[in-house]
């Protein structure tokens, strides 16, 4: 089985190399439209800026590509939010793939970025299956998708928001499965052993 992860301007591409070769899968890095097309299973990870992340996709012609893959693709962070409609972060217009925008954490007692562990909740996806409720995942964001009908698991922050999405072949997660100690190690695990 190949996995990809997606190459573009973004972070946090390593750590999860590195939580799949604890899984015993050796992943390949890439931006090659044939090398995406033919793997099995595609990851799309992410830590930045959201304007700069989709000038990066955009010039790259990896937007159209990530568009149109047909094998489950799995959006992490900064990738869940350019799977989303449209971001606050730079008034950029994303991939559209989850009909929701992203939006900044309001100003409140809580601090912004969330940084740290937060529990997930309502979880309606295979990406879940055997993990126990109310479980706990490593997150650092400033920026949220709204709850909306391609929501698979929530979180509260401030406000309510999507911990998950899924839409067809498409699946992300606003934490860090590879932060994410034994709860993220099986995230990753269901999503790699997906049919």
């Amino acid at each position: 089985m190949q996995v990809a992860i997606v190459k573009y301007n973004a972070g946090n591409v390593q750590s999860v190399q590195f939580a799949l070769q604890r899984l015993g899968v050796d992943a390949i890095v890439t931006s090659d439209e044939g090398a995406l097309r033919s793997a099995d299973k595609i990851i799309f990870p992410g830590v930045g800026h959201a304007n700069a992340a989709m000038q990066s996709l955009r010039e790259n012609k990896l937007d159209r590509l990530i568009q149109t893959l047909t094998q489950p693709v799995l959006g992490i962070c900064l990738g869940l939010q350019m799977m989303c409609s449209h971001s606050e972060e730079g008034d950029t217009d994303c991939l559209g793939i989850f009909d929701t925008p992203v939006k900044r954490f309001p100003a409140g007692s809580l601090k912004v970025p969330q940084v740290g562990w937060n529990s997930i909740e309502n979880y309606a996806s295979v990406l879940f299956n055997g993990l126990a409720a109310h479980a706990y995942v490593y997150a650092v964001h400033s920026y949220y998708a709204q709850v909306c009908r391609n929501t698979v698991a929530t979180s509260d922050y401030i406000l309510p928001f999507s911990a998950a999405l899924q839409r067809d072949n498409f699946y992300a997660v606003q934490f860090h499965p590879e932060k994410s100690g034994d709860a993220g190690e099986l995230i990753l695990k269901n999503f790699i052993q997906l049919t």
